[in-house]
């Protein structure tokens, strides 16, 4: 193959045909793929869950991950905070003139790596080429089906004195793509981009009446606890002594003017539980190595209608809104 992707592979010829048969098919390759249909017929279930999602990440690489794995995570993890089991996913590539073959073979390498980790079969796709100038080099979208395994999860049936717990430190991904993208050195800051089903169907088996689960991606932490508490009669209070930061992560957030409270994730999640169970489900979160770091950080308080309340470690309190604005560009 050439040394770059040139127009000609978009254009549905042989050279499409050669990126398709040569590159892609044997890095995924299933009975539902090979068939190299525009669609797939796929086994089903009762109920399905469905999610779909573009990344438009840029740097492609940066610590942790790159624009491939994060494709698959962030859409696995989707179809996961739905109570779904992810089983099948699309890929499609719009992919700029230009781009070195070699950076294709590795992303196509990570999305089946990640694939292959998550459980999940990639089962159709789309490849388009466009104009140099035009692309940022790759952008991705994958779409996600699952088979409904944990019904009725809902921000709604949240009630007074539930525990809130993350799964893990808060804020690494938007951190380490920041620091990529300004070349700033990175230390021990990485992204955690994760596939999140097993650690969802650890908690979700446990039949302890989660109430719901979330993975704080844009918007962060205090963004996705807001969006639990919007428009109803409750609000969460959280403890900032007990959040999980990255040391590295706090410093850099410290030095940027930004606060990891609204920096996104792409391998943590929000469970809000009852709170005679919150120790069960802590404990299984942290036998995992996606759930090693999971703390109770607060509960869910009747005190403060529609609002997030953070304790400070000074003692005092302070409201957390929702994210407005752009704190992190292109992060996903």
């Amino acid at each position: 193959m050439d040394e770059i992707i040139t127009l000609d592979y978009g254009s549905g010829g042989k050279k499409t045909s050669r990126l398709i048969e040569k590159m892609i098919v044997p890095a995924w390759d299933n009975p539902a793929l090979r068939e190299l249909g525009d669609g797939a017929v796929l086994g089903g279930a009762e109920k399905l869950t469905f999610s779909t999602d573009s990344f438009v990440v840029n740097p492609l690489f940066f610590p942790g991950g790159d624009i491939g794995k994060l494709s698959v995570c962030g859409t696995v993890n989707d179809v996961s905070m739905c109570g779904g089991v992810p089983k099948y996913l699309s890929c499609s590539f719009i992919i700029e003139e230009g781009l070195r073959v070699s950076e294709l073979e590795k992303i196509i390498d990570s999305i089946r790596k990640a694939a292959d980790k998550a459980g999940v079969q990639i089962v159709t796709g789309d490849t388009k080429v466009v104009e140099k100038g035009r692309g940022d080099g790759i952008y991705i979208n994958t779409a996600g089906i699952g088979f409904l395994k944990y019904p009725g999860l809902s921000p709604k049936n949240i009630r007074p004195g539930d525990a809130v717990i993350v799964s893990g430190t808060v804020g690494d991904h938007g951190t380490a793509v920041m620091l990529a993208r300004s070349g700033m050195m990175q230390g021990d800051i990485k992204s955690d981009c994760a596939a999140l089903n097993g650690l969802c169907d650890a908690i979700l088996g446990l039949n302890a009446g989660v109430r719901v689960v979330r993975d704080p991606t844009r918007g962060g932490l205090a963004t996705t606890l807001n969006e639990f508490i919007e428009g109803s009669e409750l609000g969460i209070e959280i403890e900032e002594k007990l959040i999980p930061v990255n040391g590295g992560v706090q410093a850099a957030c410290d030095m940027l003017g930004l606060d990891p409270l609204y920096c996104a994730n792409e391998g943590k999640l929000i469970a809000v539980v009852p709170a005679e169970n919150a120790e069960l489900v802590l404990q299984t979160m942290r036998k995992l190595p996606e759930g090693e770091n999971a703390a109770v950080i607060g509960r869910v308080t009747s005190e403060y209608p529609g609002k997030l309340v953070m304790k400070t470690a000074l003692g005092g309190g302070r409201i957390l809104q929702k994210l407005t604005g752009a704190q992190l560009p292109r992060i996903c």
